[in-house]
């Protein structure tokens, strides 16, 4: 009976690798029946179906005919229990089951150790690894090919691990002390008398999770050398991430070619390497192509397309994709969302991303650290800095990601100390600053003149940190010396960088000297700024209106000649408003929206109730040689102001008024919009692109300092 036993549970396994697991736990469960209604049943017959219901990660069942054994169990039934247990995460009761194995004193098999060293991996504990390893060469197991796949494994997976030299002399034949995991895989894998595709892609893979991209794509020339044994689509889907990683698309086509010839393509885990791959290299529509060639689409493959749009800056398309995966009932995992909300954050659309995390809460992945550090940077960007640091606020675990975007948040948006304060928290934790995190908390010094402190970050970058200041870092300090007044001592430090410094860092200065009326300054400074980047169309602009401030009109008409000879044209002033689940784009002067004549009227109705409260509006805003009357009507007729207006008319009373603008809120629109919003009495928040500017009762959150 065991041989025909023994024949069944084959078929049964089989049946498994192409059907549900609900099919073969219907035909695991019919099979124990037979054996029971058996007269005369061997033991042996009982132990084939515990390792049947092993194979099928069947815990109850396990558990329940394991003890249902004459005591004390064989080892083979031993080791089919620790299985179940370890495939379960209960890596524990693995450890303790082997220990009452060996306490009955039955000696351990070859088929406990994989699952043994397999859980020691897990709980990463190092030690118990090691001496796992050290009791196969006792044994003289350590050469049995499925130990041996396990040991590589482990090793691969432990990072930087020396051996412990408690555990005896038996690795000193593996010269193991003191060197790293990656090449203890390789000596394990060297003195296997036998081998398989699981042996090569480990080792492969342990190379290429650790950075050894030669090492492992030798791995993958030597085993195609091999002859016998071929690289198959884990191989692949191993390699794959190296060309991603190296932006290498010619090499990664070459990999898609072999998994092409070899009927590999449509395999998922190929297919989203290879999705991943296209994107990663900037190939978006080798990337869509790829997609679209997969004959199913799993999460991962959804996720990698979703990614790939975002990081290539297709937020639309990104979310399309998201919807699409909902629709197909595919359910999203964790990185998902953290792939998708980026997009909302770049689009500042704010409703679309408080549904997302309305979706994260009930499907219970708001306690993901990634999730919520990617709420954390969404909410900051799409104007509510106050949800922001609640979604903060209730981390339990914060990592440099979640500190970095509050702290930037909060300088964004004008809470300058909170800024300045959360960066001492962080420092406090023991959560060391990155690059990112000491431009978040230059740019909050920046936006407070906070020059003492914004001295003390920077020389402490390198000096504590060892982090060299980069381009964003100076930009910061010149920014904050030129909006301080302090215009000669900017222009100084810039001119003595530890960099070259770039066209960006010196129109920083020259807005200051426009903020400032400097215009022998700025002269120098655009002469240098043009020498290093004559195609910037900003600093021409800039430097235009500079003169036309200084009512210097024939320096001012020379740069915008000098501009059209070079096919040079001004970024038009263009402001955007989300009402419901629509977008409004509102241009300076365009009378082209559907209901602008009630944006007029009520624009007008407005600017009498603010010249009543005792706004009088400042033309000296209005670059150009034209008449008061008509200074008037441009000032009146700004994006932003259009834009406010209609969201008065289009929401409810009490609504907050969430508008985004391409270029700086101008002095007389900063100072209407304070009168607007004590008006109405809602709050208004504007964001240009330098800050957000939250209007409120009369004052704005930058402290007129922006």
């Amino acid at each position: 009976m065991s041989i025909c036993t023994q024949h069944m549970v084959i078929s049964i396994l089989r049946k498994n690798s192409n059907r549900t697991v609900s099919v073969s736990t219907r035909h695991a469960k019919q099979l124990h029946a037979h054996v029971v209604k058996i007269k005369g049943i061997s033991n042996e017959d009982n132990i084939l179906v515990l390792s049947l219901y092993s194979n099928l990660n069947l815990l109850h069942y396990s558990t329940r005919l394991f003890n249902s054994l004459p005591s004390p169990p064989p080892p083979l039934a031993w080791s089919s229990l620790i299985k179940c247990y370890t495939s379960h995460s209960l890596l524990h009761l693995s450890f303790s089951s082997f220990n009452s194995m060996r306490s009955l004193g039955l000696p351990p098999n070859p088929h406990v150790f994989p699952s043994l060293i397999k859980a020691s991996t897990l709980l990463k504990h190092a030690k118990l690894a090691c001496s796992l390893h050290a009791s196969t060469v006792r044994l003289g197991l350590d050469s049995d090919l499925y130990i041996a796949n396990a040991l590589i494994n482990m090793y691969a997976k432990f990072h930087s691990f020396n051996v412990n030299t408690n555990a005896g002399n038996v690795f000193d034949h593996l010269s193991l002390t003191g060197k790293s995991e990656i090449h203890s895989v390789r000596k394990v894998f060297d003195m296997m008398p036998v081998t398989d595709v699981v042996s090569w892609n480990t080792v492969i893979a342990g190379y290429a999770q650790n950075g050894m991209f030669v090492e492992s794509l030798d791995m993958v020339r030597e085993m195609g050398k091999n002859g016998i044994l071929k690289p198959d689509s884990f191989t692949l889907s191993s390699i794959l991430p190296i060309f991603a990683e190296h932006v290498d698309v010619y090499r990664g086509k070459e990999i898609h070619g072999y998994a092409v010839r070899n009927g590999f393509d449509g395999d998922v885990f190929i297919g989203s390497s290879l999705v991943d791959m296209y994107a990663k290299c900037n190939r978006l529509e080798d990337s869509l192509c790829a997609f679209y060639l997969l004959p199913r689409k799993d999460a991962i493959s959804w996720n990698s397309i979703i990614a790939g749009c975002v990081q290539n800056g297709e937020f639309d398309r990104g979310l399309g994709f998201f919807r699409l995966m909902l629709k197909e009932n595919v359910k999203p995992m964790p990185v998902s969302f953290s792939s998708v909300i980026p997009a909302c954050a770049h689009l500042t659309a704010l409703n679309l991303g408080k549904q997302l995390h309305g979706c994260i809460v009930r499907i219970g992945f708001d306690d993901n650290e990634f999730i919520a550090s990617s709420l954390v940077d969404m909410y900051a960007k799409c104007g509510n800095i106050k949800i922001a640091r609640y979604v903060f606020d209730r981390m339990e675990k914060r990592d440099m990601v979640a500190w970095t975007a509050i702290i930037m948040g909060c300088a964004m948006h004008g809470h300058a100390l909170d800024a300045v304060s959360l960066f001492e928290n962080m420092l406090e934790d023991g959560v060391r600053p990155c690059y990112v995190a000491f431009m978040a908390v230059l740019t909050a010094c920046s936006h407070a003149g906070l020059v003492d402190e914004s001295w003390r970050y920077f020389n402490s970058m390198e000096r504590d940190f060892g982090i060299a200041p980069g381009l964003e870092h100076y930009a910061a300090v010149a920014d904050l010396l030129g909006r301080a007044g302090r215009l000669e001592e900017a222009y100084d430090f810039i001119s003595n960088m530890g960099v070259q410094p770039t066209g960006s860092v010196w129109s920083t200065l020259l807005a200051a000297c426009r903020a400032h009326k400097s215009v022998e300054l700025a002269e120098k400074v655009v002469d240098r700024l043009l020498l290093i980047d004559p195609e910037n169309m900003g600093a021409y602009v800039l430097m235009s209106n500079i003169y036309s401030a200084a009512r210097r009109w024939k320096d001012a008409a020379r740069l915008r000649i000098q501009m059209r000879k070079k096919g040079l044209k001004k970024t038009p002033a263009c402001s955007w408003i989300e009402v419901g689940k629509e977008v409004h784009t509102f241009m300076a002067g365009d009378k082209s929206h559907p209901y602008y004549d009630k944006i007029n009227e009520a624009s007008n109705v407005l600017l009498e109730q603010m010249e009543k409260e005792g706004y009088v509006l400042d033309t000296n805003e209005v670059l150009h040689d034209v008449d008061e009357e008509h200074k008037r009507e441009l000032l009146h007729n700004h994006s932003e102001r259009l834009a406010i207006a209609f969201g008065i008319i289009s929401t409810t009373a009490g609504t907050t008024i969430r508008v985004i603008k391409n270029i700086r809120v101008c002095t007389d629109c900063h100072t209407a919009i304070k009168f607007i919003a004590k008006i109405v009495g809602r709050e208004i928040v504007v964001r240009d692109n330098s800050r957000f500017h939250h209007f409120k009762n009369g004052s704005c959150s930058c402290g007129d300092y922006w």
